[in-house]
């Protein structure tokens, strides 16, 4: 692959850093903008529940198909302009639902929203053009812990507004964070130097769009359209047999929209796999812990707590992912990715072992939970940094974009799952059951297992040499560790 220029040296990285983190926590903060009012939608909407249900599937579909092609798009055509471009969309989407009085307006609203995803890769790939190389690592540790805390810290916060205000509030309050935001990146992120030669790919970019959609579809529906019922077969497998044909079709064209042969690599294709089993993981809590702390004590299960306390008590975990930014990178520079990956295992694991031992008081959820975020906040930092040892700089955005896609469907496999498991367990009950979530704890336990040997299989990255030179206008201070010239 060719490149134009090498990229340049920020004067100073805190505040590029700090903006791309923000903008990742906006990113996830979506996904919890509408839990407050999930359950009032069929009213507030004045329509069916099966249909409402899109409110959040949509996004969850938007998000995972735009990572790898706003990857790709990155490279081709700048990081800067694609985040720009997504920001926009983000504020186009949270208007637009503001100001919906019906579903539809409010679903392509949400699409939209979606789509600010894929601000993640991008940020991971705009840190790797920009900063010193010893100050990537902790810098990409804190942009992936990032996610993790928009969302946590979001629940609260969307459900504090939603009780006190009209719920059009929750997206004025995104589009003014994509207003503000839109300022910072413009203001404050380098525009790109470095660009991938060739085109884009229109029909491969459709072609995986169509088969993931059919997927993630089939995956979300699954619980309410019963999992061996018409619609859902049909999504799936005909999702499967898009992504099938789309792959042959990407094998023969000398520009695709994600390189396959690039994502065969073994460094690249076991993060990829290990990274499916962690987000998996990951989302078995934010699945399981909520409903635990939601139901009502009558249920001999649940710990009746009201939408704000869940917030607040699930919110130290992500605090914690955030504060786990230095450890992770002090691991990554010392034993490297690979068994900083394993640390990050083990600690879930644990936190698993916990909730299977004692999970019937709120301060264990609360441990547990944080345990969970201080794991994510380890192992997500080590997944950008196993791939990029892996590709050139002109492939870091379509490459972390397909890391980040193989994320979402482990989250997506999760959400399904554990649905699955807890509705079959409620079966004759008023609700879940304890067998149930001890059922769950076991799966996720099992998935967090899996991650570790797949992260026992990745190979060491291969280094690279950096393609950076630093600006040297008299008037910008540089960093005290940047390589002067």
């Amino acid at each position: 692959m060719q490149t134009v220029q090498p990229s340049v040296i920020v004067r100073r990285s805190w505040p590029l850093i700090a903006v791309l983190a923000v903008t990742g926590a906006c990113a996830s903060f979506m996904f919890t903008l509408v839990v407050p009012i999930q359950a009032q939608l069929p009213e507030l909407l004045n329509a069916p529940r099966g249909a409402t249900a899109w409110v959040v599937t949509i996004t969850l579909l938007t998000s995972a198909v735009v990572t790898p092609i706003a990857g790709r798009l990155g490279d081709l055509y700048g990081k800067r302009k694609i985040i720009l471009v997504l920001l926009v969309a983000l504020v186009i989407g949270n208007i637009l639902a503001a100001v919906s009085t019906g579903l539809s307006m409010l679903l392509v609203g949400r699409a939209l929203q979606g789509l600010m995803s894929g601000v993640i890769p991008l940020g991971i790939a705009v840190l790797r053009d920009h900063l010193p190389a010893k100050r990537v690592g902790g810098a990409v540790a804190l942009i992936s812990g990032s996610f993790g805390f928009g969302a946590a810290l979001g629940l609260p916060i969307s459900a504090f507004i939603a009780e006190t205000l009209d719920w059009h509030a929750l997206f004025w309050t995104g589009a003014a964070m994509g207003v503000v935001l839109l300022f910072l990146v413009a203001l404050i992120v380098p525009k790109d130097a470095e660009f991938a030669v060739g085109s884009f790919d229109y029909v491969g970019a459709a072609g995986l769009s169509a088969g993931l959609s059919g997927i993630l579809v089939a995956v979300a529906q699954g619980n309410a359209w019963g999992w061996a019922s018409p619609a859902t077969l049909a999504t799936g497998a005909g999702g499967i047999v898009l992504l099938l044909a789309w792959g042959a079709f990407e094998l023969r064209l000398k520009d695709p929209v994600v390189d396959l042969r690039v994502a065969a690599r073994p460094a690249v294709l076991m993060t990829n796999l290990a990274s499916v089993a962690l987000g998996f993981a990951f989302f078995s809590s934010q699945v399981l812990f909520p409903q635990l702390l939601q139901l009502p004590t009558g249920t001999g299960v649940g710990l009746g707590q009201t939408l704000i306390s869940i917030g607040l008590i699930l919110a130290p975990a992500g605090v914690v992912q955030v504060a786990m930014a230095p450890v992770a990178a002090r691991l990554n520079r010392t034993v490297g990715g690979r068994a900083t990956m394993v640390v990050s295992v083990i600690v879930i694991g644990f936190a698993y072992a916990l909730a299977l031992l004692a999970s019937s008081e709120i301060w264990q959820i609360l441990v547990a939970n944080a345990l969970v975020g201080a794991g994510i906040g380890i192992g997500y930092a080590s997944m950008p940094l196993l791939i990029m040892g892996a590709v050139e700089p002109t492939e870091t955005g379509a490459a972390n974009g397909l890391n980040s896609l193989m994320r979402s469907l482990g989250t997506s496999s999760a959400a399904a799952v554990m649905g699955a498991v807890l509705a079959a367990s409620s079966v004759g009950h008023q609700a879940p059951t304890a067998a149930g979530f001890q059922l769950g704890y076991v799966i996720a336990l099992g998935a967090t297992v899996a991650a570790g040997v797949l992260a026992l299989c990745i190979p060491r990255p291969r280094r690279q040499a950096a393609h950076m030179v630093v600006l040297s206008e008299p008037d910008f201070e540089l960093d005290a560790d940047a390589p002067q010239r």
